[in-house]
């Protein structure tokens, strides 16, 4: 089952609905469920209470794409994003260090960023240029859409706390990310201003059949730029499964239902990661006019096109600087 969050085209911009999304590719409908659904708590029932719903939103007409803008499907209350394929972390390593490299801690478990949830956009909204970046960035990943609370609980009890799983475009300015992280913090401003998440949610029990003999999901997944292919991979090269990430990510502490857990970038799913591994600027990174697409099997496809902001921002402060005897005595 595939849900959407939208509003119709002539709706205020504060309306938000969840339907039901039927048919494949360009051709499909959108029929709402009742004013009020939350999808989060949709997610959350056993499928057998979710189909009468289903069944009786299909029995209505339908939307047609072109009467609806397609929203978030959550407003997360939290995201985390996992850095979770081995294939991005050496050739993003490369460019840093100037060898393709693996971390040994990168093996010891699933480590994770807390991300800005309110900077997400939808599936076809336009990206404003941050400010003070000159290496704009995309990051294909998958994420997870969490359904139910959870804390200290194993890979198998954590797998009835995902509802399903969308598309994400971590958008990344990398030369700020890359100062940012000198530091031993970030990325922050490196990040927060948008990550595309949709175009729907497929349940996670529409998946079951994806999956592969050591249970990742295994899907396709692939970014163009401008109609041009840059790069992909599949989401079975991940090294930890979702149920594994939810797991480590309850461990002495609560993971709430709205979360939204990501992959992490998948292998060549991202500008940073062909730099450093040709050691030039190449593919160039994005600029104002460039449209980014994301595709995942079975998950659908996110479009975004980047734009030029529409407001200014306030000049950077940086900090004073201490005569030396002050910093001392501190």
């Amino acid at each position: 089952m595939r849900l959407a969050a939208f509003r119709g085209v002539g709706d205020p911009a504060g309306v938000r609905r969840v339907g039901l999304v039927v048919g494949e590719g360009a051709r499909w409908w959108l029929h709402p469920l009742p004013d009020g659904t939350d999808l989060v708590e949709l997610l959350a029932l056993d499928p057998a209470e979710r189909e009468p719903l289903a069944d009786a939103a299909a029995q209505a007409d339908g939307l047609h794409p072109d009467e609806v803008v397609l929203l978030p499907p959550v407003y997360p209350v939290a995201m985390r994003d996992f850095l979770t394929f081995e294939a991005h972390v050496e050739g993003v390593g490369k460019g840093m260090q100037g060898h393709a490299s693996v971390p040994e801690e990168w093996y010891a478990a699933p480590s994770f960023l807390f991300m800005a949830p309110h900077a997400v956009t939808g599936a076809h909204d336009d990206v404003e240029m941050p400010p003070d970046t000159q290496r704009l960035d995309y990051e294909l990943e998958l994420a997870a859409v969490i359904c139910r609370d959870v804390r200290n609980v194993g890979p198998e009890q954590a797998r009835a706390a995902i509802g399903g799983y969308c598309v994400m475009n971590d958008w990344s300015a990398r030369d700020v990310q890359g100062r940012e992280m000198k530091l031993g913090l970030g990325p922050s401003k490196g990040k927060d201003f948008a990550t595309t998440i949709g175009p729907w949610v497929v349940t996670a029990d529409e998946l079951d059949d994806c999956r592969d003999a050591d249970g990742f999901l295994d899907l396709e997944m692939s970014v163009r730029v401008n109609g041009q292919p840059t790069g992909g991979d599949r989401s079975s090269h991940m090294g930890w499964s979702f149920e594994q990430m939810v797991s480590y990510a309850s461990r002495a502490s609560w993971v709430k239902a709205g979360e939204v857990l990501a992959s992490g970038t998948c292998g060549s799913g991202a500008l940073a990661e062909l730099w450093g591994r040709s050691g030039s600027l190449t593919p160039p990174p994005l600029q104002v006019g460039d449209v980014v697409e994301m595709t995942i099997e079975r998950l659908g496809s996110v479009r975004n096109r980047v734009v030029e902001a529409t407001s200014a921002v306030p000049a950077i402060v940086p900090a004073r600087r201490l005569a030396r005897e002050q910093v001392s005595r501190a």
